[in-house]
């Protein structure tokens, strides 16, 4: 195969790898309100940052072709193998999520979630070291996509330093019970392994074990020493007696009350037991997550039958989705879902009783999805209602399948329906484990869109949620991606009052990502700001400093911010604005002096010494500290 075609088929290989990643990491472990997996954060960590590559991929994808063969950009041997050593440690990363998101706690499993905890840090090192030996200099990557490369190796380097650590002590971790965000702590139940049974006795089977050694070895056959090691000991974690094979005698495999799924409970895609199972057009039913993502890829047949389908609803199929429950109650298997038997556990330990609100809102929800405008409209309605008032009505809602529904909804034409989906989504966005579920069913560019084009309340609350889904780092990329930006720009500028607080809010929290600094300043931010720093009414000073205290260390801000005559504008405020006006106008002047003599000469000379001599004496500790750090720059400037 010529030199450019192996270069293409691999980048291909590589992207394909990536999205089978996030297939399998998401499949058990991104179901953030099943408490049954001791890594399920692990398993997201890892799928996060794994598919925080795409863009990187997916940018050299079309350059690899001018390189004569893959990786052949230097004669040295570590560049010569970065592509197969980034596909080993990718393809080390997906078998490891492949037995990871089965993995279940047990009273017998510690050891076992020793190796497993080892085998992640594992394959965290070696992503990073297969990152690290990448050519960069060899391909012309956007300054975006660089930096989020350079945040994936950042996050892969802390994880593998602090699981280091970490795997150093004795790790208990595997009896305890996870605890949530807001306290709660979950029960550990059984877990429903990819061979379609139910491992009811306490330890792991053979075949996981299995699993394990077949996850830390890379597409070469190559494997990680010590991390082989750990594994290969796994055929002892039941402490039971074994033969020479290390398989369990035959009195002990007796103990194991091996359960069979029925085949109609399991989705066709992953072969795994549904958790909200959809009807597609021609009748068969999927895992809704599953069946979305075949036609998110561009398919338009139905994958059990290749039939062609006639439309993409998918409608929930309440029918399986009453006999799975009650199946799981019948065989004592707890189901991949934060609701256990109708009950949601609080706080301080003890369950709340949901049962009679579940069957109403899977009824308010199944009317989301009806052909007649007016259900419709009342129905979302009311699921904006709903969302509004508890965090167990964003649970049930969610549960109940409705945010993809939802999703959906944002292209409505009718005004009303438009307005409460949108801000049915950001009520639900509230409850930390619906973001991830608001991601996955594609929310960002339809909300974009409201933002752009709709009414005055739906740009208001698109914005509020897109501040909301971005208080999650990851999200700021996929955002800023979005063209979410410009739209809040324009928001900022031409808003109502409410609106522009908004966009404000969102902006600041997207503009902590360097990347989305050069996005902001390109769709205009510095002139909005600037406008609201001299407006008379004085409502919005606050905020108008605060993002551009945060986009002042982005060199492409600096001088959008000079060229803009803004510096006249902070020097006034030192002058006659409010403490915390002050203290964040001297911090902005003082970035943009740092390294810039020009900058530091133009501030001397629009008298700012006596402001800042002031405000040195009396303003805040920080304003303090800044106007004293200025001083010593003007100091310096006039001795020099």
């Amino acid at each position: 195969m010529a030199g450019g075609e192996e270069s293409l088929v691999t980048s291909v290989f590589l992207l394909d790898l990536v999205r089978q990643i996030c297939v399998v990491g998401t499949s058990g472990a991104g179901d953030k309100n099943n408490n049954n997996n001791v890594f399920r954060k692990d398993c997201m960590d890892l799928v996060r940052r794994v598919s925080l590559l795409t863009h990187f991929l997916e940018e050299i994808s079309g350059q690899l072709g001018s390189l004569n063969a893959l990786g052949s950009c230097s004669s040295s041997s570590k560049e010569i193998n970065w592509s197969s050593d980034l596909v080993a440690a990718l393809q080390s990363a997906k078998n490891l999520l492949s037995l990871a998101v089965i993995f279940q706690s047990t009273n017998d499993s510690d050891i076992a979630a020793k190796k497993i905890a080892t085998l992640f840090h594992s394959v965290t090192w070696k992503l990073e070291k297969s990152l690290a030996n990448i050519p960069y200099d060899q391909f012309d990557i956007s300054e975006e996509v660089q930096e989020q490369v350079t945040l994936v190796r950042a996050q892969l380097r802390r994880a593998t330093e602090r699981n280091g650590s970490k795997n150093s002590r004795e790790i208990s971790f595997a009896f305890a019970q996870p605890i949530e965000k807001d306290g709660d702590q979950s029960p550990m139940g059984n877990r429903l392994t990819r061979s379609r049974h139910i491992e009811n006795s306490g330890g792991v089977s053979h075949k996981v074990a299995e699993n394990i050694q077949t996850a830390v070895s890379g597409s070469n056959g190559s494997k990680d020493h010590s991390a082989y090691q750990v594994a290969s000991e796994l055929n002892v974690v039941d402490g039971g007696e074994k033969d020479s094979l290390g398989n369990k005698s035959g009195e002990d495999l007796k103990k194991h009350d091996t359960l069979k799924i029925p085949d109609d409970f399991l989705c066709p895609i992953s072969l795994e037991l549904m958790r909200d199972p959809v009807i597609v057009a021609t009748g068969q039913t999927y895992e809704r997550s599953y069946m979305q993502r075949w036609i998110d890829t561009g398919n338009s047949t139905c994958p059990k039958t290749q039939q062609k389908l006639e439309h993409l609803t998918l409608t929930p199929n309440y029918v399986l989705r009453s006999l799975i429950t009650q199946w799981c109650a019948e065989h004592k298997v707890e189901q991949p879902t934060g609701l256990a038997n109708g009950r949601i556990k609080k706080s301080d330990g003890s369950f709340r009783d949901v049962s009679g609100d579940i069957a109403p809102i899977q009824a308010i929800v199944r009317k989301l999805s009806s052909r007649l405008i007016e259900e419709r409209r009342a129905a979302v309605s009311e699921v904006r209602s709903l969302s509004k008032r508890s965090t167990d009505n964003r649970i049930l809602i969610a549960e109940a399948g409705a945010i993809p529904v939802l999703v959906n909804l944002l292209t409505s034409e009718d005004t009303s329906i438009q307005e409460n989906a949108v801000t049915s989504i950001l009520n639900l966005s509230i409850y930390e484990n619906n973001k991830a579920l608001i991601m996955l069913a594609g929310a960002v560019p339809s909300i974009v869109q409201v933002l752009r084009a709709g009414s005055v309340e739906a740009r208001e609350n698109a914005a509020a949620t897109l501040f909301s889904l971005s208080l999650a780092d990851e999200n700021k990329i996929i955002i800023g991606a979005s063209g979410a930006i410009p739209a809040l720009v324009e928001l900022l500028e031409n808003g109502s009052t409410r609106g522009k607080k908004d966009a404000a809010t969102a902006l600041f929290n997207l503009c902590i990502y360097q990347g989305n600094k050069g996005r902001a300043v390109r769709a205009g931010i510095i002139t909005a700001l600037l406008k609201m720093l001299t407006d008379s009414r004085n409502c919005m000073v606050d905020e108008a400093l605060t993002i551009l205290s945060v986009l002042a260390s982005n060199q492409e801000a600096k001088v959008a911010i000079v060229k803009a005559s803004t510096i006249p504008v902070l020097i006034d405020l030192l002058r006659t604005g409010l403490p915390r006006n002050k203290e964040n106008a001297s911090a902005i002047l003082l970035s943009l002096c740092k390294r810039d003599p020009e900058n530091l000469t133009c501030i001397s000379r629009l008298g700012a010494v006596i402001p800042l001599t002031e405000l040195a004496k009396n303003g805040t500790e920080r304003a303090k500290r800044k106007a004293t750090s200025m001083l010593e720059h003007l100091r310096r400037l006039q001795q020099n």
